[in-house]
């Protein structure tokens, strides 16, 4: 398949309502209609923990604090799991192939994760985020070099990288050497310097890059979760979602005012043209002076002999 039809949800869940946030991604897969690739936000299953302290100052961490977390942790998901069958279903009912962020429960440890399924619903694998940004960490494990597939599909090589795991140059280099072709960036960023950013990731891997991210509003989390405002229309994250070709050029987006549907037809012969004089991995590349190596082997806290 030389042209895929793709679409990048940019939208708010159900803050910690697991059940009401699957049910908006059935909304919004409908919505979207006829697509070959369809990508969701960031931590979209069951929510980014925006402006959350979750009680925490060096030393210490409060009681309301952990029942935030607890909280956080009951809206999350396994995986596989339900929740993974129900996603997969919505993406075979649609026909589409879906990306999308969640919060993944692994043991007691909570892991910001992206999902990719086939248009089967087949879950062809994960990707934790490796490196939670900020206090992010307070609340989300590290992933490790095991999940960072590419997947080889009948509309091109599918990879995902998540929010500022973008800044990390060895890691582009990982997924350009794998051959990503169209290249997911669910984020959590909508600052003006995330959509540069998005352009040149595009131009330097010669790739698509669809970027999703939320559009939220205080009304999307719950009425008692800590935040210091209490207007409810009070734009908390204006999204920026953006779909970019293998030049740095704006196919959709950015959007800022508010929930929506990006769509945009991706010619894949554009990679090549994009690699005739740039080719990160490449002809571009000198193997005699640069070497990156990757672990890829899942790593455990525990091992028996």
């Amino acid at each position: 398949m030389n042209k895929v039809r793709a679409a990048v949800v940019q939208a708010a869940p159900v803050t910690f309502d697991l059940e009401a946030t699957l049910d908006k991604v059935e909304r919004l897969a409908a919505e979207a209609g006829a697509v070959d690739l369809l990508v969701f936000p960031e931590a979209f299953v069951s929510g980014y923990p925006r402006g959350a302290s979750f009680g925490a100052v060096v030393g210490s961490r409060s009681a309301q604090g952990r029942e935030l977390y607890r909280r956080y942790a009951e809206s999350s998901i396994t995986v596989p799991g339900p929740a993974t069958e129900r996603l997969g279903r919505i993406a075979a009912r649609h026909g589409c192939r879906l990306v999308i962020g969640v919060i993944e429960r692994g043991g007691d440890t909570l892991y910001c994760t992206a999902l990719t399924f086939d248009a089967d619903g087949e879950l062809l694998g994960k990707h934790r985020k490796l490196m939670p940004t900020g206090s992010e960490r307070l609340v989300w494990g590290f992933g490790d070099g095991s999940t960072m597939p590419v997947h080889d599909t009948a509309i091109g090589r599918i990879g995902t990288v998540i929010c500022w795991e973008n800044y990390m140059p060895a890691m582009r280099m990982h997924m350009y050497a794998k051959g990503v072709q169209l290249y997911c960036a669910p984020t959590a960023d909508p600052r003006d310097s995330w959509v540069a950013s998005m352009r040149h990731i595009a131009c330097e891997g010669r790739c698509f890059v669809l970027a999703a991210n939320q559009f939220a509003r205080r009304s999307d989390f719950p009425a008692d979760y800590p935040l210091e405002t209490g207007d409810p229309d009070e734009v908390l994250c204006r999204g920026a979602s953006v779909i970019v070709d293998p030049l740095g050029e704006i196919l959709a987006g950015p959007a800022t005012e508010g929930e929506t549907v990006l769509h945009a037809e991706l010619d894949l012969g554009r990679i090549t043209e994009g690699k005739y004089d740039f080719d990160a991995v490449g002809h571009y590349a000198r193997p005699d002076i640069f070497t990156l190596n990757v672990n890829t082997a899942e790593q455990h806290a525990v091992t028996e002999q």
